[in-house]
């Protein structure tokens, strides 16, 4: 039997994050724009700076159900004729609010991006925000509640951010609302948020793919250039404030048979220097399968089938900000064990950790990090979607266009002890705070006798 011949591989070629082009259109909508050959599929994403903590009191939820409701229904298509006209296009489109603003995303054939960018300006400039879509999507929303309290996972988030954060700060509520403040949202409602806070002067668009041939200009002026409003004032920003004193909390669920743990704190964001080495020492405690939580947890003891350790940025300012407020993220180890173990993983866990910081990381497991998270960079970059992401997270955290590419240099040139010292400071064992979904009846005990934190049970 012949064979076809072994493929041989072809020469590295450098990479780096693609570089942004930066400009402005009259009515003040900021544009970045990014030309990648071959990628047909078109990514725009569109930041609002309609954050969550500008939600008026009462009515959490309202920047979700605005998101929610730009696509139902313009002055020009009703809810079922704007889905008519996406689908024409072979687009999606999608949007969401977080701590920081609104996002709005679209992913589009580049023979269609004319029209679909046409849709999205119909969308911003001009949401009919009916009484009944909004209606709708607030039942909806409410539908979702139960849902999410059920699912350990998101049950233990809302816990923690209402541990760490003071009750009035909008961080320590969910972030799409709750039953009671959700109940209250009403089209009027809806409408006067998106007038306070939607406006071109202090949006970003990110537009992403094989833009060969195409009038990038002209297309935006007809669309979204046409979108107008007032400049608006600058919002003061709140500081975060957070309490990570050492203590676990059981949300009690009679009769699980596994334990949700989530445990964390908040710490420095991507304007802080150590971020890189945090990055680096947090994969090294738990990115990946063959870091130390898993190596402990899963491979050697059988807890769990995965222990993940991350930092996630909450909300960043910008530099010199006026209000002098800074920004955070949350750092957290995250993960589910059966219940009859929660004592021993949580045990095995901290010792983990004590181990880090007595020892510190080997050259072996920077060199794994670096290469992992530095080598793979090209192919977690592949699509326009994921660089039109990374961009537009990049403009709701104020930072410079360049700044993944300088990440991954930086990362490199990170060594083991900067990695060490950073992860140890981001995960003091005497400074986390530790919730536990699962069966108070089974674990309270062990987990008291482990002397992390005092333990408190709430209901589940």
């Amino acid at each position: 039997m012949e064979y076809h011949p072994q493929p041989t591989a072809g020469e590295a070629r450098p990479w780096a994050f693609p570089a942004p082009d930066r400009g402005a259109l009259p009515n003040g909508l900021t544009v970045l724009r990014c030309h990648r050959p071959g990628q047909q599929v078109v990514a725009v994403e569109i930041f609002l700076d309609a954050p969550l903590d500008a939600e008026p009191e009462g009515l959490d939820g309202v920047a979700t159900i605005m998101a929610r409701a730009l696509s139902e229904g313009t002055d020009k298509h009703s809810a079922e004729e704007f889905a008519a006209e996406l689908e024409r296009c072979g687009a999606t489109l999608d949007a969401h609010a977080d701590h920081p603003g609104v996002r709005v995303s679209l992913e589009v054939p580049v023979s269609r991006l004319s029209k679909a960018l046409g849709l999205v300006a119909e969308a911003l400039r001009a949401p009919a925000f009916t009484e009944s879509e909004v209606e709708r999507l607030v039942g909806n929303r409410l539908d979702e509640i139960p849902h999410e309290q059920a699912n350990p996972a998101r049950r233990a988030a809302k816990q923690l951010s209402k541990e760490l954060f003071p009750a009035t700060a909008r961080m320590s509520r969910p972030r799409q609302g709750t039953e009671e403040t959700v109940r209250r949202i009403d089209a009027a409602g809806v409408r006067a948020f998106y007038d306070a806070h939607v406006r071109p002067s202090t949006a970003t668009a990110v537009i992403v793919g094989d833009l060969t041939g195409v009038d990038l200009d002209t297309l935006l002026a007809d669309t979204i250039g046409d979108w107008s409003g007032n400049a608006g004032q600058a919002r003061p920003v709140p500081p975060i404030t957070a309490d990570d004193t050492g203590r676990v909390v059981i949300v009690d669920r009679p009769g699980a048979v596994q334990t949700q743990l989530l445990i964390g704190r908040i710490g420095a964001d991507r304007h802080d220097s150590v971020w890189p080495a945090q990055v680096l020492g947090t994969y090294c405690l738990g990115g990946t399968l063959t870091s130390r939580l898993d190596r402990v947890l899963r491979e050697e003891k059988g807890y769990t089938y995965g222990v993940r350790a991350f930092g996630q940025v909450l909300r960043s300012t910008a530099p010199g900000s006026v209000s002098g407020a800074t920004g955070a993220a949350m750092l957290a180890i995250s993960g589910s064990v059966d219940t009859e173990s929660t004592g021993l993983a949580l045990d095995d866990l901290w010792k983990v950790l004590r181990t880090l910081a007595a020892e510190g990381l080997t050259d072996a497991e920077r060199e794994t990090a670096v290469q992992n998270l530095v080598g793979v960079a090209p192919l977690k970059f592949e699509t326009a979607a994921s660089v039109a992401g990374t961009l537009a997270d990049q403009v709701e955290q104020h930072l410079p266009d360049d700044y993944q590419a300088q990440l991954y240099a930086r990362l490199a040139e990170t060594g083991t002890v900067e990695a060490t010292a950073a992860v140890v400071n981001a995960f003091p064992v005497d400074r986390l705070v530790t919730v536990l979904v699962g069966d108070a009846s089974q674990i309270a005990e062990p987990v008291r006798a482990l002397g992390i934190g005092e333990v408190s049970v709430v209901t589940g």
